[in-house]
């Protein structure tokens, strides 16, 4: 470890592709990435910790990106902050937290949920009665689960009975912190409880590790219109676009270099935003979901600074580039 990150010093390139991966709750939030500098973003789970800030830029990058800016807001926005309403809250539980009961919403995907079998039978889960669920209507559930390090994830969560200590989702997903794959249980075209089949903590900008001074992942990103594809880590679309100049699911995008060095003292030591700004050149995001465009999520905390956090609306959609995937692309069109 310490001879590649001086090799890749010695190069003029930064030591963070070796970085240690995020920890939470004692558990990893999956392997370090262990590929160069300058390759693509990996096709498994340790593209999360992947610094692509010498990955090769897509060929049509520049059309990704005016195509999105054509779609709708053309700014970088924080859907994050001290108020509760904004971000998504996660959980961790001890390795003795009692299993509950998870029964999959009417119009849910069961076919597509995996929390697998625990101790009270089929679709159970180490998940608390009062575990944090997202304001607003997709009311995300997520849930380290200390020791076993499994993260569980639901959307569109609800407590349904005390007695019977049930929840309901519309759809669960089960993600081994310790492992790089696989990805899905299920293989391809398996939804999660995020659009793209992803899992949407290791994509969380925490408070934890702003405060910290260091993001060392990729952030969950969301756009307006997507492409019918996807890109592993992802496993799944939720479109029926097949423009080859739309974001498919999975597809990872930075910062320009240019871009950051001349703005980076837009953010002044020791802000929140500047930790961001400096995140979204060496690890970039992850489309993970339609929603507003260049929408960047965190976790939900009273000690966001919203003011500070503000500063980042004012970086242009037009400052990003699409880099390479590994993998080759999914799609039917």
């Amino acid at each position: 470890m310490v001879l590649a990150a001086g090799l890749a010093l010695a190069a003029g390139l930064t030591a963070t592709a070796w970085a240690a991966p995020p920890v939470i709750g004692g558990c990893q939030v999956f392997p370090a990435f262990s590929g160069a500098p300058t390759a693509p973003s990996a096709a498994d789970q340790t593209a999360w910790n992947q610094d692509i800030s010498h990955a090769p830029v897509r060929a049509n990058s520049a059309a990704i990106v005016k195509r999105i800016n054509h779609t709708g807001g053309r700014f970088l926005h924080p859907d994050f902050g001290s108020n509760p309403d904004y971000g998504i809250p996660f959980d961790v539980v001890p390795q003795s937290q009692p299993d509950a009961r998870v029964v999959i919403g009417p119009n849910g995907y069961p076919d597509e949920s995996d929390f697998g079998v625990g101790s009270l039978g089929p679709d159970t889960a180490p998940i608390p009665p009062d575990a944090d669920v997202e304001a607003g209507s997709d009311r995300h559930a997520l849930i380290v689960h200390q020791g076993e390090c499994g993260l569980h994830e639901m959307g569109r969560a609800k407590y349904l009975d005390g007695a019977q200590h049930t929840w309901q989702a519309d759809a669960t997903a089960f993600f081994d912190l310790t492992k790089a794959g696989p990805l899905r249980n299920g293989g391809d075209y398996i939804t999660s409880a995020d659009a793209a089949g992803l899992p949407i903590l290791p994509g969380l900008v925490r408070y934890d590790e702003v405060a910290a001074g260091e993001i060392d992942h990729a952030i969950r990103v969301t756009f307006d219109v997507t492409r019918a594809a996807y890109y592993h880590p992802a496993t799944h679309w939720a479109s029926s676009e097949c423009g080859r100049t739309l974001p498919a699911m999975g597809a990872r995008l930075r910062l320009q270099a240019g871009y950051y060095t001349q703005h980076l003292a837009d953010f002044p030591p020791g802000s929140q935003a500047r930790v961001v700004f400096t995140a979204l050149r060496h690890y970039g995001v992850v489309n993970a979901d339609n929603g507003s465009d260049w929408f960047i999520t965190g976790e939900t905390s009273p000690s966001w600074d919203d003011g500070d956090l503000d500063a980042l609306k004012a970086v242009p959609g037009r400052a990003f580039e699409v880099v390479k995937n590994a993998a080759r692309v999914t799609t039917d069109c």
